[in-house]
């Protein structure tokens, strides 16, 4: 094989990212090296690449990316339930000096990837590891969404709060979403009550869809002013708060007042830590069954970036421009 592999490597801030041939790794212990055929594209990608994002601890220069779906290529010393051939996804990389997977090939920690849905393309299963992750440590690890509940999401057509929106769905809740005017109808396709947030106050929609005693779960994934709107939303007593962006200063006082609980989600934690990486593959497999079963899926932007083109995908990302997961593809499928 091949000892060299092309990657896009962000070299210094705010300058555009290049693509060369460097080594390829070799897997150590406890890693899969993974031939990388689709490669997601996240805001957090492109935050690093212009030197913002130091959550992420990525120094540069570096090669960037969170997310994969590839196949498993050979195997490392002590790792067990993974053979050549097979095909996986998983969030791989591409902070805390990890090398990340706009590359052709990754060695990974096993325990961070799990099999691919056979339901899903490369494509599909490379949009979704972060977002799932994300709407599962926040749903079930949290707040244990279920039936009989009513769970707000905001933000329900993003990467996060699609996903969200199915994954609540799937375990029993009523689901409502908010969204602007263009993406209610895909909020109402994907099977939640769309709310305008832009025309309807949160008074209004929550005397509307809960008689004004407030949902039971409230989920933001926009940050900011949503939070606070989030705080207001919530069921009092046994209400329960989730953020992934909850990075800003807010009064609790609407909280506190309602004797309601907050949960902030960090779905880096495990690999900036190392600690609960076996938890992420195990979510990953959670994606696969409802993937499998017709009750999860991603939408993925029409347009189709070759590693050359990163940085036009960064750029798409960057000014939100895209209609779906932005997706640069490596190996066509």
């Amino acid at each position: 094989m091949n000892q060299t592999m092309l990657a896009a490597i962000a070299e210094s801030a705010q300058t555009p990212l290049v693509v060369r041939h460097i080594a390829r790794p070799v897997p150590g212990k406890g890693q899969v090296l993974v031939r990388i055929h689709a490669a997601g594209v996240n805001p957090l990608d492109t935050k690093i690449a212009i030197g913002a994002g130091a959550h992420a601890r990525q120094e540069l220069p570096a090669v960037l990316g969170l997310d994969l779906a590839g196949t498993v290529v050979e195997l490392g010393e002590a790792v067990a339930g993974f053979t050549p051939g097979q095909e996986v996804f998983g969030m791989a990389g591409g902070i805390a000096g990890a090398q990340g997977t706009l590359a052709e090939y990754i060695a990974v920690d096993a325990r961070l990837i799990a099999s691919k849905p056979h339901a899903l393309g490369m494509r599909e299963a490379a949009a979704l590891p972060l977002v799932f992750i994300t709407a599962w440590e926040g749903l079930v690890d949290h707040a244990n969404v279920r039936s009989g509940q009513r769970v707000l999401i905001h933000g329900g057509a993003g990467g996060v709060g699609q996903v969200a929106v199915q994954l609540a769905k799937a375990r029993g809740a009523e689901v409502y979403a908010t969204g602007s005017a263009g993406n209610l109808d895909f909020i109402r396709a994907l099977g939640a009550t769309a709310i305008d947030y832009q025309t309807q106050r949160v008074e209004a929609y929550v005397e509307q869809y809960t008689a004004g005693e407030g949902f039971d779960i409230v989920y933001d994934t926009v940050g900011g002013s949503t939070l606070d709107a989030s705080f207001k939303a919530v069921k009092p007593y046994t209400g329960h708060v989730l953020s992934c962006l909850g990075w800003g200063q807010h009064s609790l006082a609407p909280l506190s007042f309602k004797s309601a609980t907050y949960s902030g989600v960090f779905t880096l934690a495990p690999l900036l830590t190392g600690k609960g990486r076996e938890h992420h593959g195990s979510i990953l497999r959670e994606a696969a069954v409802l993937a499998n079963a017709g009750q999860l899926a991603i939408r993925v932007d029409p347009q189709q970036f070759a590693l050359d083109e990163v940085n036009d995908a960064f750029r798409q990302v960057a000014e939100g421009r895209g209609r779906g997961k932005t997706v640069i593809q490596l190996v066509c499928e």
